[in-house]
């Protein structure tokens, strides 16, 4: 990892310091940009999110520079020390692991501070995850909204996706496999049974793109977890029946026990997640629609 004293300024004929916020490839190495290549080379220094990464890619393009590390837990003291490199005229490449700088990845803080600054900010647009899986979608994209990654926490989601209940455009997430499920799981019970897609590592070799509607997909998924890089799109409600008002017709006119077997034979799931799935439609919690299961044996 770099320290202060490997970032003192470097020697350059730029004159005054410019900060390049350079896309990189999200997958397929050939998504770079001829400007970009030529940024990469032309810069005193690189200040990248993971330097073993930014040197898989420079080297496959043959280029040798001096990197800097700049991530999430770093970027409050390490953007002083770059701009300060930059008030001194050096040219700066700002890059990610893959996609574009400050868009779901460190980078904000040192650009803000660069507007603070007075210094020049020079976008180097390329490869940018969320727009390439939006334009092969199929969703409507004349306006969608970006909400990046939202709060892991299952509280503070279901909070984020009440916030978007309301929203009628295509609302476009990030979202790490492992919680893919439980994602799913609460926008089917709030934002009810909307057209959605999952598309699953853009550009690189197991490219896949799952559609559907929501509950479609939570089949899908709970059958065959999804590895890799996530970016969920959900359309607006498109005249299907609600989670809400799917739920309330079948507990109106299937009993519990019933429903539970129709979603192990519908989904090939066990009947612990059937009935979790069961008890989600009824607005109900697990141990409540598991009681009410037991009444039903007794009687």
């Amino acid at each position: 990892m770099a320290n202060k004293a490997q970032l003192k300024k470097a020697p350059s004929d730029a004159g005054a310091g410019r900060l390049y916020v350079v896309a990189t490839p999200i997958g397929n190495l050939e998504d770079i940009t001829m400007r970009a290549l030529r940024i990469l080379k032309e810069a005193d220094v690189i200040a990248c999110e993971d330097t073993r990464q930014t040197m898989k890619l420079l080297s496959h393009f043959g280029i040798s520079k001096r990197l800097v590390s700049y991530h999430e837990h770093n970027e409050i003291t390490r953007a002083p020390e770059i701009v300060i490199e930059l008030e001194q005229g050096a040219q700066v490449a700002l890059v990610s692991d893959a996609g574009t700088p400050a868009i779901s990845d460190p980078g904000h803080r040192l650009v803000s501070l660069c507007v603070r600054h007075g210094i020049q900010v020079i976008p180097v647009p390329g490869a940018s995850a969320f727009l390439a899986a939006l334009a092969a979608s199929g969703m409507p994209i004349e306006e969608f909204v970006f909400a990046g990654f939202l709060p892991s926490r299952p509280t503070e989601r279901r909070k984020a996706l009440r916030g978007l209940a309301t929203e009628q455009r295509t609302l476009v997430l990030y979202e790490a496999p492992h919680r893919l499920i439980d994602m799913l799981e609460d926008a089917l019970e709030i934002l009810g049974n909307r057209p959605a897609v999952i598309a699953r590592e853009v550009t690189k070799m197991f490219e896949e793109f799952l559609r559907g509607h929501i509950e479609d997909l939570v089949a899908q998924v709970q059958k065959k977890p999804p590895r890799g890089e996530i970016t969920l799109l959900i359309g607006p409600p498109d005249g299907h029946a609600t989670h809400a008002e799917s739920g309330a017709a079948a507990e109106n006119a299937v009993p519990l026990a019933r429903r539970v077997e129709e979603i192990m034979k519908a989904r090939g799931v066990d009947r612990k997640a059937a009935l979790k799935q069961a008890a989600r439609e009824r607005g109900i919690t697990r141990r409540e629609a598991y009681k009410q299961l037991l009444i039903t044996r007794d009687e």
